[in-house]
């Protein structure tokens, strides 16, 4: 294969790369256009079950343990109210989480990168054809100063966290799965919306019914497997991110 089909060979693969970085980004830049002066929008409600990243929750289980009934008994055992058990028990019932977090921190952060690169290739001697070369490439080379290439880059940054925060939060969650030792699973999320900025609420995890208090209250420290996020999206959370083309650019350039 010539020289200059390997040329042409790596450029084209250049272009693909940066083609294919370009249509990745290009989709949701067209979508963002789209939706600019319009608030962002709601998800629909919809059963967690059917959402594409569900997954049952499989946990270790006790052995199985006889039911224990009592003949002639108006108290069922475990019941907390007379004639109903108002907390929430089965698929489908609804309890309230309730997260109370007190948040103390102090860090302190400083980092500062360099990087830079030189490639250098000549071609003097290779068995007397080196001055051919020009009949394969489109100019005249010098075999000397056959490839010289040179790249450099650099950041600093700097940050400071002070944070003193309490975080008082109550959330509705649904029971999607009963396990066989009584524990249940429960999946809730909240999404409310200020002018062009949208919040978002998450809890997620494993409680035991016998947490769950009279007033079918849990606390957010009694769930096991407790996945809990609180987060955004709109105006002011694109502001905190780079742009699309620096992100690209530190994933794909290779020096």
């Amino acid at each position: 294969m010539t020289p200059a089909i390997l040329v042409q060979n790596s450029t084209l693969r250049a272009l693909t790369l940066v083609g294919l970085a370009v249509a990745l980004t290009g989709c949701n830049a067209l979508s963002r256009i789209a939706t600019v002066g319009a608030e962002p929008p709601l998800t629909q409600i919809e059963n967690p079950v059917q959402r594409p990243d569900y997954r049952p929750v499989s946990m270790p289980m006790p052995a199985a343990q006889p039911i224990e009934r009592n003949a002639n008994s108006l108290w069922r055992t475990g019941a907390r109210a007379f004639f109903k058990d108002q907390r929430a028990a089965n698929v489908g019932d609804i309890l309230t989480v309730v997260v109370d977090l007190e948040d103390e921190a102090t860090i302190n952060n400083s980092t500062t990168r360099a990087r830079s690169g030189t490639e250098d290739a000549s071609l003097n001697a290779f068995l007397g054809y080196e001055t051919s070369l020009s009949r394969v490439l489109p100019e005249a080379i010098n075999p000397g100063n056959l490839l010289d290439a040179d790249s450099s880059s650099g950041s600093t940054g700097t940050g400071t966290i002070s944070r003193d925060e309490a975080i008082r939060l109550r959330i509705a969650a649904v029971v999607t799965q009963v396990l066989p030792n009584g524990n249940m699973a429960i999946y809730g999320r909240q999404e409310f919306r200020v002018n062009f900025e949208a919040r978002q609420l998450q809890v997620a995890g494993v409680i035991r019914s016998e947490d769950v208090s009279s007033t079918n209250t849990v606390s957010y420290d009694q769930i096991a497997e407790a996945r809990i996020s609180y987060g955004g999206r709109g105006q002011i959370s694109d502001l905190q991110q780079p742009r699309y083309g620096q992100q690209v650019l530190d994933i794909i350039f290779p020096f």
